[in-house]
């Protein structure tokens, strides 16, 4: 047998350095799977759906193959796998809104889903599979060491005016409980607002999939949700699924890149930074912030402790932990600076900061 985890020759984007415990920035292919439930009878109307969705995502940039496997021990268990040439090119389609009208006819058959995202470190091909590959191809060059921590955001609009009102309903409640399970646990949130942007952004230790589910049902956080309603740009019904879920899969505000400094454990500020990108540009400007933070977490003189970048279409936002009270807004190396201007569309803002909070412990 023969393993292709060589570097191919030609240019590279530079070493990941050691202290990047997450980045889809490697350029290594991403195999995506997706685990499906079906409603029981709804097999075949399911396959259909998915014919259809397969031919049109093999037309999009960057998709490599799929599969789709059925369990052998439940039918109504099915499983989808993807090949992409690099995360970019999968995040860049799945957070769209194209997206969101393909899989539309896949909701009404399919109970529940969830999605998992990795790149590939090694693969092993046979003799004849690795003649077809010579030189092998680019994966993942080492395995990231992280702290165990999920992190996630979500982002959606107000109507404009309705700010100050929004701002106190989300200042003002009762925090959720931490423990989920005995394997997941609610570390911290740190919610933030920008005219009438906000962000939410949560680190979870654990589930990320369990921990969402656990606050929603939350009473806490049910009663919030529906304070801020009547002010939502999006309008939205929790008490219909299909409603809720079309809400959220549209706030869902992923992290790219998530990087911390030796010694990340010291006192720090906490400051969240939004930069709305121009139109189709948002995945290169999170790059460039993330390759921004890399260099400066590698410098010991650096004030920013931990860094994660969060995208998703044109919206980009930086939240970044300091030893001190402020950070700059754009790179320090003038050129990565210029090219971030050009990827603007507007201004970079702080935001301000409506609440933090830590669970005990955590």
């Amino acid at each position: 047998m023969t393993t292709t985890s060589e570097r191919p020759s030609g240019t590279l984007t530079r070493e990941v350095s050691k202290r990047v415990s997450q980045s889809v920035f490697d350029g290594s292919p991403l195999r995506v799977v997706l685990l499906v439930d079906v409603f029981d009878g709804a097999q075949q109307q399911f396959l259909e759906a998915y014919e259809q969705l397969c031919a049109q995502v093999a037309q999009v940039p960057g998709h490599v193959s799929d599969q789709l496997c059925q369990s052998i021990e439940n039918p109504s268990q099915w499983l989808i796998t993807s090949e992409w040439e690099s995360a970019p090119p999968f995040l860049t389609w799945v957070n769209s809104e194209e997206h969101v009208a393909m899989v539309e006819p896949l909701h009404s058959c399919v109970r529940d889903t969830r999605s998992l995202r990795f790149h590939i470190v090694r693969e092993t091909n046979g003799a004849s599979a690795a003649a077809q590959t010579p030189g092998g191809r680019r994966l993942q060059e080492r395995p990231r060491i992280g702290d165990g921590v999920i992190r996630h955001a979500l982002t959606f609009t107000v109507k404009p005016g309705t700010e100050d009102k929004v701002r106190k309903i989300l200042a003002d409640y009762a925090s959720p409980e931490a423990r989920v399970d005995d394997g997941t646990r609610l570390l911290r949130t740190s919610l933030f607002m920008e005219g009438n942007r906000v962000v939410r952004a949560i680190e979870v230790r654990g589930d990320l999939l369990a921990a969402l589910r656990h606050v929603a049902r939350q009473p806490e956080i049910r009663a919030v949700e529906e304070a801020i309603n009547p002010y939502l740009e999006q309008d939205r019904d929790l008490d219909d699924q299909e409603s809720a879920r079309m809400f959220f899969t549209r706030a869902a505000l992923p992290a790219v890149h998530h990087v911390m400094a030796d010694g990340a454990g010291a006192e720090s500020a906490r400051i969240a930074l939004l930069y709305p990108a121009s139109s189709g540009q948002g995945m290169r400007l999170a790059e460039l912030l993330s390759q921004s933070d890399q260099a400066l977490v590698d410098d010991p003189r650096s004030a920013v402790l931990r860094s994660t970048v969060f995208q998703r279409d044109d919206v980009v936002v930086r939240l970044v932990d300091v030893s001190g009270d402020d950070v700059a807004l754009l790179p320090r190396d003038a050129g990565a600076a210029a090219e971030v201007r050009a990827l603007l569309d507007g201004e970079a803002a702080r935001m301000a900061m409506v609440t933090d909070r830590r669970s005990q412990g955590a």
